[in-house]
C-alpha cells in the first residue's frame, strides 16, 4: 500500500489523517494531487455521512503523474493530468460503448464514496496528496491552462458543457443561465465562447457587472415579474444551475418554441405543469457529469479559448472554513484547495 495524507470526515468536519492508497495495478497512474475543487456534492456527502465507511471528499482535481503501471501507454512520470468525478465503469454496456461512462448501466465508480470494482474497497477522494486511478479515466492537462483554475472544469465545467453541446448551442442560439455560481459562471463562459447570445438570470440586479464581465449580453432579474414576462418564450436553451429547491414554471415560461430547460443544479424532486411544456412543445431535460470523450473535448475547447474557472485558492488546512462559506454561498465562484500543505515536508 502507498501511504499519503488527506482530509477525512470525523462527524461533520474534516480532519487530517494518514491514508493508504492501493499499490499500482498494471493500468494505473499514481498522481500527486496539487489542486482540488470544493463542490456542493462534498457538502451533501458530509451532511449524509453516517460514519459506516471512510469519507474523503474531492472529485475535481489536477496534479502530476508520479508513477505508472506496467501497461500504461498514454502517460509518464512528470505529466500534468486532470481527473473528474468518475474513475471507473464497466466499459461494456451501451452507455460505456457510446462514451457516456457517466451513465454506465452498472453505475460508474465515483472518485469518492464509490466501490472499487476490483477489491470492493471504498474510494477516497482528492482532498489528499495522492490519488491512484486507472489510466483511462485521467486526462492530459492542456498546456497553458492554470492547473488550479482548471480543476473545477472536471465537475462543474463538464456538467454544463455536455448539455450545451448536446443541445447544439452555437452562433445564433439564445441561451439563458439561471444562477451565477460554480456551475453557472462556467455555463456563461462556455455559451459565450460557443457564439451564443447569452443572458444571466439572477435574483437581483447586483450581478449585472459580474455577468457582463463573463461576456453575457444581458441580465434578467428573476424576482421582477415584469422583466420575466417581457422575456417570455425568448430562449432556445435555459441552463438552470440553481442548487436549492425552486419552482421551474417561471423558467419554462422563458423557453422558446421547441426549446429546452436543462435543469442541472438541484437534483431533488420537482413538480411541472404539463401545460408549461405543452404550449410551445417545450422540453425539460437534465444532465450529470460527462463521458470521457466530452470531457476531453471540453478541455481542448478551454485550452483553445483560454477558459478556466474563477476561483478562490485556499490551503487545504482551511477546508472546513471553505465548506462553511460554501454553505452560505460566500464564494466567487469556486473554492480550490492547494494540497501542497499535505506534503510530508510541509506537515513534519
Amino acid at each position: 500500500m502507498r501511504p499519503t495524507l488527506g482530509w477525512q470526515a470525523d462527524g461533520q468536519v474534516l480532519r487530517r489523517v494518514r491514508l493508504e492508497r492501493r499499490d499500482l495495478r498494471p493500468g494505473d497512474l499514481a498522481i500527486r494531487v496539487d489542486y482540488c475543487g470544493v463542490c456542493h456534492t462534498d457538502l451533501h456527502s458530509l451532511g449524509a455521512h453516517t460514519g459506516t465507511a471512510p469519507l474523503v471528499p474531492g472529485h475535481e482535481f489536477t496534479g502530476v503523474v508520479t508513477a505508472v503501471g506496467s501497461e500504461v501507454t498514454r502517460f509518464a512520470a512528470g505529466d500534468p493530468v486532470a481527473v473528474g468525478n468518475i474513475v471507473d465503469s464497466c466499459g461494456e454496456c451501451a452507455m460505456c460503448r457510446a462514451g457516456q461512462e457517466n451513465f454506465c448501466h452498472e453505475f460508474p465508480t465515483l472518485t469518492y464514496g464509490g466501490t472499487d470494482r476490483h477489491d470492493g474497497s471504498t474510494t477516497l477522494g482528492g482532498f489528499s496528496r495522492e490519488y491512484v486511478v486507472r489510466e483511462r479515466f485521467a486526462h492530459p492537462l492542456p498546456a497553458g491552462l492554470d492547473p488550479a483554475a482548471t480543476a473545477p472544469l472536471l465537475c462543474a465545467g463538464i456538467t454544463v458543457w455536455e448539455p450545451l453541446r448536446h443541445l447544439g448551442v452555437g452562433p445564433g442560439s439564445r441561451v439563458a443561465v439561471a444562477g451565477l455560481g460554480g456551475l453557472g459562471h462556467l455555463a456563461v463562459k462556455f455559451a459565450v465562447a460557443l457564439g451564443a447570445e447569452t443572458t444571466v438570470i439572477s435574483r437581483s440586479a447586483d450581478k449585472a457587472e459580474d455577468a457582463a464581465g463573463l461576456g453575457a449580453r444581458d441580465l434578467l432579474v428573476s424576482t421582477d415579474a415584469a422583466e420575466m414576462a417581457t422575456a417570455g418564450n425568448r430562449f432556445d436553451v435555459v441552463i438552470d444551475t440553481i442548487s436549492a429547491p425552486h419552482d421551474l414554471a417561471p423558467y419554462l415560461k422563458l423557453v422558446a418554441m421547441d426549446g429546452t430547460l436543462s435543469q442541472v443544479g438541484y437534483l431533488g424532486p420537482v413538480t411541472v405543469e404539463t401545460l408549461d411544456l405543452l404550449v410551445g412543445r417545450k422540453k425539460l431535460s437534465s444532465a450529470g457529469s460527462g463521458g470521457l470523450p466530452a470531457t476531453a473535448e471540453m478541455l481542448a475547447f478551454c485550452a483553445e479559448h483560454g477558459i478556466t474557472a474563477d476561483i478562490e485558492l485556499l490551503p487545504s488546512a482551511e477546508v472546513n472554513e471553505a465548506l462553511d462559506r460554501l454553505r452560505r454561498n460566500d464564494v466567487r465562484y469556486r473554492f480550490v484547495l492547494d494540497l501542497a500543505d499535505l506534503s510530508e515536508q510541509a506537515t513534519a
